[in-house]
């Protein structure tokens, strides 16, 4: 059994820590060195093995060298943990595997799997110490519960792995930025001070006027940068994403073949690793000493702070890049949402100014014209009187009016300016965070990914052994090797489908008898409310079907992307996205498609109606249309969703989550260690731990779908949107504060595959809205009817122009209405374009009905191909780079090469002062013409310049790089004495 002879230089704390390690617990025992990450692991004791409470022995008392020597023992004051903690010395050896023995007197064995755990530990954290991190542990004396491991980066640590990274910092160097002059510069101080109450008081970090060039670390060039203290010139964030790169891809070989922190979090050696969050959340004290977690918390993630613009910069400094991309694109979509809000409250509003005057609500209300409707169901339902569903009419005017066209042409080039100027924010945002120019960074394997591999490798080297051949290793997992993850994924995903279409298909069923039940009720009001009824009631089991159906497909979403085993996060992550997105998506909106473009379609017409299953008429749409049928389903379904699933489930889960966490701690028996204030790091292991943005950005692309797709039956969708993204944006804040464990902060350039979502939604809702306006809506046959068949050139007379007639003698046996009262009727009518039952046609289409389709047809193309080219001129005029940039971008450029071409002559001045010395010190050594030891110099030189010739030695050249030297000593080159001259080797 081999362990590190290092295993007593890491620091074992005991009970109790410094006074200044216990105030702040951001620290190790010392007060001084920072606590960049934490790792968790459990102590699984049996209980009938289990210490006395009151022992003192430790598991660090013994230590085996891997040469068989014993090492030096910790002293007992330090193991007792009275001494504080051991510094921490020279790095085990990379091959090296330590352990630490149970008790000295063997009171307290490990199970085997507890064993090999630690085995796994320790020689992961020998590697640690080898990579040049500094750990601190608890002593090890509890029976029970978690055990917490520090870790600390060192300055030359973090200057290595910064370079490795090439992570940016500011330089010494900064520049003005250009104030605009005249009548902008005035408008731009009008506006700073009307948009001062809504600032957040935090610290700019942009130093007003002045920025600080920025350029990749390297540690030879420390001399250029702001170096005030090396302990606070990488911030926490910066620290943390440091000290993960080291994790993710130190490897365990010898006890398992392993690389990286998640690999270790997946096999159950570590419970958790994470960095720690600057304090408690609370400010205590001066406004002016809170730390970032206060700041935020303060004037970001508080509810009464809804009218403050967020702190992007400060989002981003604590929590990264790609969480600090995440608020400012909700933000932009949550401000752009309120000039849509305004324009659909202005289109609703002419809906309300105008249903009065409307003549086609006015017919369908008037008694008077008495239209005489054929039966809503078979046998049992009786004719009725079209002035009955009034109050359906006016109420489908209010969405279902020639305003809405234009609200729908405005909100498709809404969707447009939407994606354009996210894109210039994108690109500001990427400016001022210095990710201008940054590469891709190394990903390592997934767990599963490295698992699967090993175990491939395996079977091959047993079959190698069988065969006696040699082959060559295993490199990568091949489409072979997923062929039964993509057949697995193929039918799950036809088969979520399917379940989808037939929970639509139930709730069908559903309207469809509820309607011939509430038909057949005595009481007439019943009769004029049965279709608003029933459309409210199928929409709310929709909303159900459809919360309990996310919550399902977001777990199969994330089983089914396991079995095709990514290689990457990235290619997981964007695997993941897609299949959570197809799901979700075709159960939120699948309800909605049916209402707009099928509802009604297919129905049929009286005396040869369509049945399911030989008994179920389907459905008609109302006589005003379907459009108000499907504006209460997509009301319903969107503010359903945001309230229930988006912000009760939000808050709701997490407080249950944190509530059976906190009931079990209290069940748990306490030990002394544990009576102690609670450190940071133990506050932290409380929280619940970050899973990433996908839940966050997927219930805003679906409300954007709503606000987008459908838009033009609901003109206030865009409002609701506002509402509630005001709320997610605190309570999404809120919920990064204060509740999860702080993520690694991880760089991004972009939102990823996000933005492809969001533009292809916008391209498709242009199709949608051009089909919702012309077939679900009664926009086309109003026009067609006041432009081609109207008399008078009104719309008076519209309602009976859309009505056909049918004998009601023609009806099938058993399907005429059987009240004796209504013998007279001999004519009923019904919504459709068909000939009489006195044409020779009798009920085919009509010419109207090829004439309303083909204008139909010619909207959709037309709004299609308009809506087409306006987005392209939209995009076209607003450049996708701000002007502003593009001349920060070339004059950073052009300064940094300064910055460069002032060292390098810097160091040519050095190396041609130390020649001149040298040649003072050592005159014989000299030529007869001195000038000949030093090129001719350039007019930067501050040397003296003399004749050359084309023989004789001298002092050395100083050897430059060329490509920036030359371009300040371009005279050498163009010398003729200086090329052929000769320079005596030092």
């Amino acid at each position: 059994m081999q362990i590190s002879p290092n295993e007593d230089k890491i620091p074992v704390v005991g009970s109790t820590s410094s006074p200044q390690a216990g105030s702040e617990g951001l620290c190790f025992c010392d007060g001084q060195r920072k606590v960049d990450y934490v790792l968790v692991f459990h102590h699984r004791r049996h209980s009938s093995l289990r210490c006395p409470l009151g022992s003192t022995t430790s598991q660090d008392q013994l230590s085996v060298v891997s040469n068989g020597n014993f090492p030096q023992t910790v002293g007992s004051d330090a193991v007792s943990g009275r001494g504080g903690g051991i510094l921490v010395g020279e790095a085990a050896n990379a091959g090296d595997v330590f352990m630490e023995l149970g008790n000295a007197r063997g009171s307290d064995p490990m199970e085997p799997a507890d064993h090999e755990m630690h085995l796994i530990r320790q020689e992961f954290e020998a590697n640690l110490l080898e990579a040049g991190l500094e750990i601190e542990r608890d002593r090890e004396v509890k029976t029970h519960g978690p055990s917490f491991t520090r870790i600390h980066a060192p300055w030359p640590v973090l200057c290595r792995e910064a370079e490795f990274l090439k992570i940016k910092v500011p330089t010494k160097a900064s520049y003005e930025l250009k104030e605009e002059s005249g009548f902008g510069s005035s408008m731009s101080t009008v506006w700073r001070k009307m948009n001062q109450p809504f600032q957040p008081k935090v610290s700019h970090q942009d130093h007003g006027s002045t920025k600080f060039l920025s350029h990749c670390f390297s540690r030879d060039k420390l001399h250029l940068y702001n170096i005030t203290s090396k302990d606070t010139f990488f911030d926490n964030a910066t620290r943390g994403r440091i000290v993960y790169e080291i994790l993710r891809r130190t490897v365990c070989v010898r006890t398992c073949q392993t690389i990286g922190i998640s690999t270790l979090i997946a096999k159950g050696v570590y419970d958790a690793a994470f960095p720690l969050h600057d304090g408690d959340y609370k400010v205590i004290g001066h406004l002016e000493e809170r730390n970032d977690r206060q700041a935020l918390y303060e004037e970001w993630a508080r509810y009464s702070a809804f009218y403050k613009f967020q702190p992007i910069d400060l989002v981003r400094k604590y929590f990264g890049e790609k969480i600090g991309l995440y608020f400012a694109w909700l933000g932009v979509y949550t401000q752009l949402l309120i000039p849509a809000s305004i324009v659909g409250i202005i289109v609703f509003g002419y809906g309300v100014a105008t249903v009065d005057t409307n003549i086609p609500s006015l017919e369908m209300c008037d008694e008077r014209l008495n239209f005489t409707m054929c039966p809503l169901c078979d046998g049992a339902c009786d004719f009725w009187h079209l002035s009955t569903a009034c109050g359906t009419a006016r109420a489908s005017h209010l969405f279902d009016n020639p305003a809405t066209v234009f609200f729908a042409i405005f909100m498709s080039l809404w969707a447009v300016l939407f994606l354009e100027h996210w894109k210039r924010r994108q690109i500001s945002l990427s400016f001022s965070w210095d990710l201008t120019g940054i590469e891709e960074d190394e990903e390592h394997p997934r767990p599963r990914y490295e698992t699967i591999l090993l175990q491939k490798r395996q079977r091959k080297q047993k079959n190698k052994k069988k065969k006696k051949k040699s082959e060559a290793a295993i490199e990568k997992l091949t489409w072979k090797d997923r062929l039964p993850g993509y057949f697995i994924n193929v039918s799950s995903i036809l088969f979520m489908f399917g379940l989808t279409f037939s929970a639509v298909f139930g709730v069908i069923i559903y309207r469809i008898t509820v309607s011939a039940l509430m038909a057949m009720s005595p009481d007439p009001e019943t009769k004029s409310n049965v279709r608003v009824t029933v459309t409210a009631t199928a929409v709310i089991i929709n909303l159900v079907v459809i919360l309990i159906l996310d919550e399902i497909y977001g777990s199969v979403a994330l089983w089914l992307t396991e079995l095709e085993i990514p290689k990457t996060e990235t290619n997981f992550e964007e695997r993941l996205i897609l299949k959570a997105f197809l799901l979700k998506f075709m159960n939120a909106y699948a309800p909605i498609f049916y209402v707009a473009f099928f509802k009604g379609r297919f129905a049929g017409r009286p005396g040869n109606y369509v049945y399911v299953f030989n008994d179920y008429r389907m459905e008609e749409c109302a006589p005003g249309g379907c459009l108000i049928e499907l504006c209460i389903q997509l009301s319903i379904i969107m503010l359903g969703k945001q309230l229930i699933q988006n912000n009760i489930f939000e808050i709701g889960i997490p407080k249950l989550k944190k509530l059976i966490r906190t009931l079990k701690e209290k069940d748990s028996p306490k030990e002394k260690d544990e009576e102690r204030p609670p450190q940071q790091w133990n506050l932290d292991y409380a929280l619940a731990p970050f899973e990433g943005l996908t839940p966050e950005y997927m219930e805003m692309i679906i409300q954007f779908g709503f606000v987008s797709l459908f838009v033009a039956s609901f003109p206030l969708a865009p409002l609701f949107a506002l509402l509630n993204n005001v709320i997610e944006i605190r309570l999404d804040a809120k919920k990064f504060v204060t509740e999860l464990r702080r993520p690694v902060a991880v760089r991004a350039k972009d939102i990823g595959i996000w933005y492809n979502i969001l533009s292809g939604m916008g391209k498709l809702s242009v199709i949608i809205n051009a089909f919702v306006i012309s077939f679900t809506s009664d926009f086309i046959p109003r026009l067609v009817y006041q432009y081609m068949y109207s008399q008078s050139g009104t719309m008076h007379g519209f309602i009976d122009h859309t009505l056909s007639y049918f004998n009601v003698s023609n009806f099938k046996a058993g399907t005429s209405p059987q009240n004796p009262d209504q013998g007279d009727i001999t004519v009923c009518r019904y919504k459709d374009y068909r000939e009489p039952p006195w044409s020779q046609d009798a009920y085919q289409f009509s010419k109207q009905y090829w004439s309303v389709l083909a204008a139909r047809l010619a909207f959709v193309i037309l709004f299609q191909n308009l809506v087409m080219f306006l987005s392209l001129m939209v995009a076209w005029v607003i450049p996708d780079v701000p002007k502003t940039i593009v001349e920060q971008l070339k004059r950073e450029k052009k300064l940094l090469v300064n910055v460069f071409l002032q060292e390098e002559k810097e160091k040519f001045q050095l190396i041609q002062s130390l020649f001149v010395k040298d040649a003072t010190l050592h005159p014989k050594s000299q030529v007869a013409n001195p000038g000949q030891a030093f090129p001719i110099l350039g007019r930067y030189s501050t040397l003296p310049s003399g004749p050359t010739s084309g023989d004789g030695g001298g002092g050395p050249r100083a050897r430059c790089r060329a490509a920036s030297f030359s371009q300040f000593s371009g005279n050498i080159s163009s010398s003729p004495q200086n090329t052929n001259s000769k320079h005596t080797a030092v």
